[in-house]
């Protein structure tokens, strides 16, 4: 009768119950596998064939079966742990919501005229800036009624110390600066230095350049001109176009928005984050102490005390201080019949008579004055009238 023998007891044993030790059972499996696993051979009495291999990976099985039925049961730890760890994080965001939030408050209330004051002044900075050019280009002093039954001459002009567009214009007789600005190409007639020199046509218009299937009716029709003004003044005796040639359009004048940019009015946003809420629009609205309507000249923008304030547009620092109603506030006049406004600061950072660039940092977010909590309050004129903010920035 053959003898079996079982190394590490009989096969029943290994079904006992076992503590529950995950890292000893790991352990003893790595050390299995360092070991060199048996070649099975003929079961005799001398040489037993192991079960050693079998029996570890039997007991790793029970212990990874307590190992998940112990994580079912506390599976609401994790979930759990995670909340917590959440909770910090939604304070800080809800805290810096809440700060940001312009919400009414119980003040005292400021003297109605104090409005009034700050409006005023700011309107006399703004007439006393240059009033010469409309919003359309339109020079103001010149009328000039032309023919455009003559070609089209151009003169050559070197722009000298102190010239202005428009003063160059009233020398060559133009009713409207986008001539020269689009006749010459100008980017931006702030970056127009003395020893330039332009081309000054004798008519105002612009340049176009003949696309293909282009047509003078098309064209014509296109810029509201008459088709014999416009084969006049290109002194065309066809109405045959050449693509690529330049025509002049008799009249014709650049659009607000490119004449804007050229004009060096394009405003920037003057909090560069995204994150700011817009809390009170340009126009009537109710007090937020008082509830009695009243004329809100500008925007309020809400967001946390300390966020930088930027120069919407270039130019100088003419007024610096504090007012019952705007706290601490700058006033920048950007010398094109445009002055900008920024109200509630919690440090100024620019002082009086200070250059500035567009996006130059001037002061920081605050809430002083007539405020409810902390946000900037942005104001711009154009010669002398309230303009909405949301309609010039971008």
């Amino acid at each position: 009768m053959e003898i079996i023998s079982y190394v590490g007891g009989r096969p029943d044993n290994r079904q006992k119950k076992l503590n529950f030790n995950f890292s000893t059972a790991v352990k003893r499996i790595k050390k299995n596998f360092a070991r060199k696993r048996p070649v099975a051979k003929a079961v005799t009495a001398s040489k037993p064939y192991s079960y050693e291999n079998k029996l570890n990976f039997d007991e790793l099985k029970i212990q990874l079966r307590k190992f998940l039925k112990f994580e079912k049961k506390f599976w609401w730890i994790l979930p759990f742990a995670a909340v917590l760890a959440f909770i910090p994080v939604g304070m800080v965001k809800a805290f810096d919501f809440f700060e940001s939030s312009a919400n009414p408050v119980k003040l005292e209330v400021a003297g109605e005229t104090e409005f009034d004051i700050i409006n005023k002044e700011m309107a006399r900075f703004a007439l006393n800036s240059s009033t010469e050019v409309s919003e359309d280009g339109s020079v103001s002093g010149t009328l000039v009624s032309y023919s455009f039954k003559q070609p089209v001459t151009f003169t050559s002009y070197t722009v000298k110390s102190g010239d202005t567009i428009s003063g160059i214009s009233k020398k060559f007789g133009l009713n409207n600066i986008s001539t020269i600005i689009a006749v010459n190409k100008i980017e931006n007639v702030r970056a127009l230095n003395a020893g330039k020199k332009l081309r000054i046509p004798s008519v105002d218009g612009l340049i176009y350049r003949v696309v293909s299937g282009d047509s003078i009716e098309k064209i014509a029709k296109k810029y509201e001109v008459d088709v014999a003004d416009l084969l006049d003044v290109n002194d065309l005796d066809t109405e045959v176009l050449i693509s690529g040639a330049e025509l002049f359009i008799p009249g014709a004048k650049l659009d607000k928005e490119t004449l804007r940019s050229a004009m060096g009015d394009t405003f920037i946003n003057p909090l560069k984050t995204k994150s700011w809420r817009l809390t009170s629009r340009c126009g009537w609205r109710a007090d937020p102490f008082t509830g009695v309507k009243q004329y809100h000249p500008g925007i309020d923008m809400a967001i946390s005390q300390g966020t930088p304030i930027y120069a919407a547009l270039s130019g100088k620092v003419v007024a610096c201080g504090w007012s019952n109603v705007y706290g601490n506030y700058v006033i920048i006049d950007h010398r094109n019949g445009y002055q900008s406004l920024y109200g509630h600061m919690y440090k100024k950072l620019s002082k009086l008579n200070d250059e500035v660039t567009t996006g130059s940092k001037i002061g920081l977010v605050g809430s002083t004055g007539y405020s409810t909590g902390p946000h900037l309050h942005f104001t711009v004129y154009k010669n002398g009238k309230v303009v909405d903010p949301l309609t010039l920035i971008k």
